[in-house]
């Protein structure tokens, strides 16, 4: 199974402020992508998942 490179948009609350975050992630489907997200962002910020939303998820298209 080949990747697909997906865009996520979303936000994290970090001090009781959201901000929203766009990131670029390989995965090889949307759910992949979407758990890849919440690894990536959880433990770079050291958040729960209830602290990650995402908002939107779209195939980059071309490469």
């Amino acid at each position: 199974m080949e990747n697909q490179t997906f865009e996520v948009v979303g936000a994290c609350k970090i001090k009781n402020e959201w901000k929203p975050y766009r990131k670029v992630i390989e995965a090889p489907n949307e759910n992949q992508a979407k758990e890849r997200v919440f690894a990536d962002i959880g433990s770079k910020h050291r958040l729960k998942r209830s602290y990650i939303t995402i908002e939107a998820v779209n195939v980059v298209a071309g490469e």
